[in-house]
C-alpha cells in the first residue's frame, strides 16, 4: 500500500512524527513496504527529517545496541505486551541501514532478506535439502562445519577471526572461549576451571598488596579474573551477560526494599549506619525467601 501523506506522516517544528492506524487483534494495515516508504520519506533531501538526514552507518550503531538491549530487557521482564513495540524499534534500525546502503549503491532491504534466506536454507539442510540428521548434536556439528566453510571462503584463517570487537566484553569473552574450545583448547572437567578462578583471585590480591600499587597491573589481573569467571559460567552452561543482568535486577530490587524500610522508619539513607543498612538488607532478603 502507498502511504497517505496526510494520514501517515507529519513533520512538526523539525520533529518527525509518524502516526499509524492499527486494527485490533493480529492484523495491521501497514506492511514492511510501508515501513520502507516511511524511511525513504524521512531521508528525503527536500522534505525529510533533519535528524534522520544527518545520520550515517556509524552514528546509528549506539541506537541499534540500545534497541537490542531493550528487546532483551522486555523479554526478561516477561513484558510481552511491550515486545511488538520494542521489536518494531529494532526492525527500524535494520530498515535505516538498508536505506543508507541503498542511497550509497551498496545494498538494499531485498539484498539483506536474500542474504539471510540463503544462509538459513544453507545451514538447515535437514529441513530444506532432505538430509537426515538423527540428533540435535549432529545438527549442531553440521552447523559449525558449514560456518567454518563460510569463514574459509571469506579467507578468515584464525580460529578467532570475525568475533565482533563491539560485543559486550562478557559476551565477546564467551565467544572467544567457545571458539577455541572447538579446536580442543579447553578443560574437560570443572575442577581446573574453578582452580583457575581461585588462582586469578590470588593474583589480584597479590597485586593489590604491592607497594607501590600499580593500577594498570590490578586492571590486568582483574581482567584475567573476569575471563576465568566467564569460563566457569560457560562450563556451567550459564550465559554470563544474562546472569549478571539477573544479579543487577536482584540487587536493585533489594536495595529499593532497603530504601523503603528506611523511609518507613522515618529516617533517610544518609543517617543510617552500615550496620543498620545491613540489617534492613537482611530483612528484605528474608522477606523474599519467605514468599
Amino acid at each position: 500500500m502507498k502511504l497517505n501523506e496526510h494520514d501517515a506522516t507529519k513533520f512538526e517544528r523539525g520533529k518527525c512524527e509518524v502516526s499509524t492506524k492499527t486494527e485490533e487483534g493480529m492484523t495491521s494495515e501497514f506492511t514492511v513496504q510501508s515501513l520502507l516508504e516511511i524511511m525513504t520519506k524521512l531521508r528525503d533531501p527536500n522534505t525529510g527529517c533533519p535528524w534522520d538526514l544527518a545520520q550515517q552507518f556509524d552514528s546509528i550503531v549506539p541506537f541499534t545496541l540500545e534497541e537490542a538491549y531493550e528487546v532483551a530487557d522486555t523479554i526478561e521482564r516477561v513484558a510481552l505486551d511491550e515486545l511488538p513495540s520494542e521489536l518494531g524499534d529494532l526492525l527500524f534500525q535494520v530498515i535505516f541501514y538498508c536505506q543508507l546502503g541503498q542511497e550509497q549503491g551498496l545494498f538494499d532491504f531485498g539484498v539483506v532478506v536474500d542474504k539471510i534466506c540463503n544462509k538459513l536454507i544453507t545451514r538447515h539442510p535437514h529441513v530444506f535439502a532432505e538430509q537426515d540428521f538423527h540428533s540435535s548434536q549432529v545438527i549442531k556439528q553440521n552447523w559449525e562445519l558449514l560456518k567454518e566453510k563460510e569463514r574459509q571462503a571469506r579467507q578468515l584463517h584464525s580460529t578467532l577471526d570475525d568475533i565482533p570487537l563491539a560485543l559486550p566484553a562478557l559476551t565477546r569473552s564467551m565467544k572467544i572461549q567457545k571458539r577455541v574450545a572447538r579446536v580442543g583448547f579447553d578443560w574437560d572437567t570443572l575442577e581446573p576451571v574453578v582452580a583457575k578462578v581461585h588462582e586469578e583471585i590470588t593474583e589480584v590480591l597479590d597485586e593489590v598488596n604491592q607497594a607501590p600499587l600499580s593500577q594498570d597491573k590490578v586492571i590486568d589481573e582483574m581482567g584475567d579474573l573476569l575471563f576465568a569467571v566467564v569460563n566457569m559460567a560457560r562450563h556451567l552452561q550459564v550465559d554470563p551477560e544474562q546472569a549478571l543482568r539477573q544479579a543487577n535486577r536482584k540487587f536493585e530490587r533489594r536495595f529499593r526494599g532497603v530504601e523503603d524500610k528506611v523511609a518507613a522508619s522515618g529516617s533517610v539513607m544518609s543517617e543510617q549506619t552500615l550496620s543498620q543498612l545491613d540489617a534492613h538488607w537482611d530483612a528484605v532478603k528474608k522477606e523474599e525467601n519467605d514468599t
